[in-house]
């Protein structure tokens, strides 16, 4: 039997990377595919792995590269992955990369673009639940899935230090979730659409511009600043998971992290939910 084709490589290795200037931030995420051809057979036909590079290693040549590019946009750096590839490995004769983009938009807060809050490009979805009876009707009106993040001013400190904990404490990180909020109507606005765009932009502000001790501490202040905004909004509630993005060790290679280069993880996730409501 002949092998006639075969490649191998790295799937879904996902990086953030963010180059600072003072406030002034961009982030710059993708999860690439990188595919390597090249003089390799023997590990198919005879178990032989004298040649073959660890997809681990595929990994950190990727992580490698963003640390030492992190200003380089999407098409460059890929050309830049590629090359370190064929320059390292004589055994690989092409490499096939392919690179999916999460695109953050920055957010403009009081009509002023912000130095480190964004949202996700095709952001969300818009809702609306009616309950209607002969003894009264409820709406409520939200997002769904409506994606932001905060390149600083977040922190998780001070929590439970027990047999299992792992995490160190951190005052400074990056801040991103997945947000469905749904808020109740005791009354009807004058426009309900120019208020749902109020609330969402009330979300954002109280977000961007204090800092966050957990999702915990911002949802609540999120919360209050809607109630206080919008007098016909009853309640508002919350559920905010963590997408985090975890800084890569680049020490092995003799790299420092300054908080540039981060691992992008979906799941397990941390599930924050709340409700904020009127008293009296």
């Amino acid at each position: 039997m002949a092998l006639t084709a075969s490649r191998y490589g790295k799937d879904r290795v996902r990086v953030m990377r963010l180059t600072r200037d003072g406030d002034h931030h961009v982030p710059r995420e993708l999860a690439l595919s990188v595919l390597m051809t090249g003089r390799f057979d023997a590990a198919w036909t005879e178990g032989d792995n004298r040649s073959c590079i660890a997809t681990d290693s595929v990994k950190n040549i990727v992580n490698v590269t963003a640390a030492r590019n992190l200003a380089l946009d999407k098409e460059a750096f890929v050309a830049a992955v590629a090359q370190v590839l064929l320059d390292t490995y004589a055994q690989v004769e092409a490499v096939a990369i392919e690179a999916e983009e999460t695109r953050w938009l920055r957010h403009a807060i009081a009509g002023v673009p912000h130095g480190h809050t964004f949202t996700r490009d095709g952001n969300g979805v818009g809702f609306v639940g009616l309950a209607a009876g002969r003894a009264g009707t409820t709406l409520r009106s939200g997002l769904r899935g409506y994606t932001f993040m905060k390149t600083t001013q977040s922190g998780w400190a001070d929590f439970v230090d027990d047999g299992y904990r792992t995490l160190p404490d951190t005052t400074d990180r990056i801040a991103a979730t997945s947000m469905d909020a749904t808020w109740t109507w005791s009354a009807t606005p004058g426009d309900y659409e120019g208020a749902n765009t109020r609330i969402l932009s009330t979300l954002l502000a109280v977000f961007g511009t204090t800092y966050s001790r957990s999702v915990q501490d911002s949802m609540y202040r999120m919360g209050e600043a809607v109630l206080a905004d919008v007098p016909e909004v009853a309640e508002i509630a919350f559920v905010m998971p963590n997408k985090h993005y975890v800084p890569i060790d680049l020490k092995p290679f003799g790299l420092e992290n300054p908080g540039t280069v981060f691992l992008p993880t979906d799941e397990p996730h941390g599930r924050i939910e709340a409700t904020i409501a009127r008293t009296g």
